[in-house]
């Protein structure tokens, strides 16, 4: 095994690979001493043992290959389409307690003085849950709400108001079609 070179002494004349990643070729074929001799690691007879066989990319020796096993829910808006984080829709969670414990009586809740609250730090779409009480007259005005977080906020004598969301860019609209 060849010393690390220090750092003062690596050149262009001087580059070697590291230690242990590069090995030598297996030879097959070359007597029983060897240890891959007489079948060169083919096994005995069948398909596999003879020249120009080529087993098909994703062929799992007659079980159900992977592709065929896993569902195929598709389309490019389904939560559950194919687990591709580009497909996925994401949503950041703001929860009625943390709106009472951040905003004061009679305060706009948007998207915007969230992220300010350091509630919804990332661009996702938000969505209001119910978890906790809410006493202060809040509008709220953000891309969803839960069905509870909702009926707390009218409940407190505030508004709920969801956002219109933008088109990605490039998207047409559905009605010009």
């Amino acid at each position: 095994m060849t010393p690390r070179l220090a750092p003062p002494e690596i050149a262009l004349h001087s580059l070697r690979p590291k230690p242990g990643s590069r090995r030598p070729r297996k030879r097959v074929g070359r007597g029983a001493g060897s240890g891959l001799g007489k079948t060169a690691g083919r096994g005995h007879k069948g398909a596999g043992a003879r020249s120009g066989n080529k087993l098909k990319p994703g062929y799992e020796g007659g079980q159900n290959p992977i592709h065929m096993r896993t569902r195929k829910l598709r389309g490019p808006r389904r939560k559950m389409s194919m687990p591709f984080e580009q497909f996925r829709t994401h949503t950041q969670p703001v929860n009625v307690a943390d709106l009472e414990a951040r905003f004061g009586a009679g305060d706009e809740v948007t998207p915007e003085t969230l992220r300010t609250a350091g509630l919804a730090k990332r661009r996702h779409p938000v969505k209001v849950l119910g978890r906790g009480e809410l006493t202060k007259k809040l509008t709220v005005r953000v891309d969803a709400f839960s069905a509870s977080a909702k009926e707390k906020i009218e409940k407190a004598g505030g508004r709920c108001e969801i956002i219109k969301p933008t088109a990605p860019a490039g998207e047409a609209d559905d009605s010009a079609k």
